[in-house]
């Protein structure tokens, strides 16, 4: 036994872990590419489905902490696996110091500045308390699936958003989409980061002026950049730089403070703000359910927006994180674990924001509602105000100020990797690993979109944030997470991914996460757009009201509509700049469509055999070449459930 290879000549560890060893060949499938088939064992349903699974999918493996997570599907009855093997061989991929650094980090960029301006002003709008039950719903049923599938993607194949992508070419372009969402998001949101930073400075000097718009002329008028803001966001995006360029090693040590230091902040300010008088009726005002809010179709609308945007699937960020994890790491108990946290952390914040609300509105002698508002006014115009009239307020501000940098820095680090991952993964990939250096290569990332973020630190620099925030993500993400999840479950099929998950963690997925995956997660995107582009001044037009494709309706009535900020001036964008907005979110949609023309292109042989490799992963291209076969063809891939 010991004059036998543990590898194949030509064969690469695929996932970080050195490969059990084979079992004996007891069929050999045309379907099976380059790897040796098995017959696979029946799912827990029962069916088979006649279709073969990779002898890598099935292999025995030594018990990990997954099989034992709380909750999780158990794997059937079998032989006890065999011990584990030593001399590892290194993939030349890095990894995490820590599981726990992945865990901090997943968990940083979930839980970001949303969870404390929008989350409590929502909560407060759509029923106090009851509005936690449309959220706690579309976040079991629609974002929770699509995170872990994001997770069990990146760790199992151990590649960036664009390069994963190998187990069904024609979706490359998603990995595209994901990557420049992420990109452009980072041109304004790391801008937030500088804002507190000049807060922060501002708590002791009490200057609060920052962007003085009442000089601006308009989105066609900026004025000049203000050079305090833009040395606050050098020192934002060196920061970035610093915990980026020497990959997870660096931005793992990072998170120890960023993801933890918020709970702290939290909790002393929340202290503090219970001891302040009309505490109580702003903790009221925010908590108190109202049962007949959950009729309103807005309510379930604005839950399913938060709890989308706040998981963050689709960004690409999860699955680059993820690419990063030993082959064995329990990603469906760092799944759940976030999940709980940024739900928590959301309610938890609202009771901090709205204790000092309570009493701003009793030191003013009115309504809360008339000082509770969301979004960077909250933070940045009403909070600073209220902490402004409490002994010690230049403490409890740069106290506050300094959380918001810590939950900014999370997320941007984030959305950074994602591009930096998936490009370098793409480019090694094609050139060859040693073709650029990670530590200029991120250097060049954060320059550029540096560069451009020197636009929302002009006088009018609020309507560039607004403009960017309008067409940066939004309609571009949820496509990019709409394919993602056809993709994986029609496509690659549920019968692959669950022998992934098998084969990774011990357990194969019970029927929740596949009708999920295969039903539910793509119709909650369907929905979640059609919902968003037929809101006007906060009414929804009912389902029933609108014939035809509701989306495409939905598409035309957005493009329709004139984009307008409503901040201190009431100000209309001119149709130029919607047009420039609509080029920017267009501009990653079209990789979705452009790579799909491409991949079919680049394949060899007939149209048919350019499709059928197309829909393929790239291991069993040679079969598919050789005999015309493909588990694809088979009807049972498509139905599998």
């Amino acid at each position: 036994l010991m004059s036998i290879p543990l590898f194949r000549a030509g064969e690469r560890r695929v996932a970080g872990i050195l490969p059990h060893p084979r079992g004996p060949i007891t069929d050999a499938s045309p379907l099976a590419g380059d790897a040796t088939f098995v017959k696979p064992t029946p799912d827990a349903d029962g069916s088979v489905g006649g279709e073969s699974v990779p002898v890598a999918a099935v292999a025995p493996r030594t018990p990990t902490a997954a099989s034992a997570a709380p909750g999780a599907p158990t794997a059937p009855p079998g032989p006890s696996p065999p011990p584990a093997l030593t001399n590892v061989v290194d993939d030349g991929r890095e990894s995490w110091g820590k599981s726990m650094d992945f865990l901090l980090s997943i968990i940083g960029f979930a839980v970001d500045l949303a969870n404390v301006w929008r989350f409590p002003f929502l909560c407060y709008r759509n029923g106090g308390g009851a509005f936690l039950l449309p959220y706690f719903l579309i976040t079991v049923f629609g974002a929770l699936p699509l995170f872990f599938m994001e997770l069990v993607l990146g760790q199992y194949n151990r590649q960036g958003p664009i390069t994963v992508w190998k187990i069904c070419p024609l979706f490359r372009g998603v990995g595209y989409c994901a990557v420049l969402v992420a990109y452009f998001v980072s041109f304004y949101y790391n801008v937030i980061i500088a804002w507190s930073l000049h807060f922060v400075y501002a708590s002791f000097s009490y200057d609060y002026v920052v962007l003085q718009m009442d000089k601006s002329g308009g989105f066609d008028d900026l004025g000049p950049p203000r050079p305090s803001l833009v040395f606050c966001g050098f020192i934002t995006y060196f920061i970035l730089y610093l915990s980026l360029f020497k990959g997870v090693k660096s931005s793992g040590k990072v998170v120890w403070v960023t993801a933890t230091m918020p709970y702290v902040i939290l909790t002393l300010l929340l202290i503090r703000g219970a001891l302040l008088p009309g505490a109580a009726d702003g903790l009221l005002y925010y908590i108190k359910p109202s049962i007949s809010a959950l009729s309103n179709s807005q309510v379930w609308y604005e839950a399913a927006v938060q709890v989308f945007f706040s998981v963050g699937a689709g960004f690409g960020v999860h699955l680059s994180y993820a690419s990063y994890n030993n082959f064995n790491n329990n990603c469906y108990r760092d799944c759940l674990i976030t999940s709980l946290v940024n739900a928590f952390t959301s309610f938890y914040s609202g009771l901090v924001i709205f204790t000092y609300l309570g009493y701003m509105a009793f030191k003013q002698k009115t309504h809360i509602s008339t000082v509770a508002t969301d979004g960077p006014g909250l933070v940045f115009q009403v909070y600073p105000e209220a902490v402004a009239t409490l002994p010690g307020s230049q403490f409890w501000s740069c106290l506050f100020f300094l959380m918001l940098i810590a939950l900014g820095l999370d997320s941007g680090m984030g959305g950074l990797e994602c591009v930096i991952t998936g490009l370098l993964d793409e480019l090694r990939l094609t050139f060859g690993r040693k073709t650029i250096r990670r530590e200029f290569f991120t250097a060049i990332v954060v320059t550029s979109s540096f560069l451009v973020s020197i636009t929302s630190f002009c006088q009018g620099g609020m309507y560039v944030f607004h403009w960017l925030d309008t067409y940066a993500a939004g309609i571009s993400l949820l496509c990019s997470a709409l394919f993602e999840a056809v993709a994986v479950s029609w496509f690659y099929g549920l019968r692959r991914f669950s022998a992934d998950i098998q084969h990774m963690l011990g357990f194969r997925p019970r029927l929740y996460w596949r009708v999920c995956w295969k039903f539910v997660s793509p119709l909650f995107i369907l929905i979640t757009p059609y919902f968003t582009s037929l809101t006007d001044n906060n009414a929804i037009i009912p389902l029933s009201h609108v014939p035809g494709h509701q989306i495409l309706i939905g598409l035309q009535s957005q493009i329709t509509g004139q984009l307008e900020y409503h901040g201190p001036t009431h100000y209309k964008y001119p149709r130029w700049a919607e047009a420039v907005g609509w080029l920017i979110t267009s501009s990653s949609m079209f990789m979705i469509p452009l790579w799909m023309v491409i991949t079919v292109c680049r394949q060899p042989g007939s149209l048919k055999q350019r499709l059928l490799l197309s829909i393929t992963p790239e291991g069993e291209h040679q079969k598919v070449l050789q005999t015309g076969e493909a588990p694809c063809l088979d009807c049972s891939h498509w139905l599998h459930l």
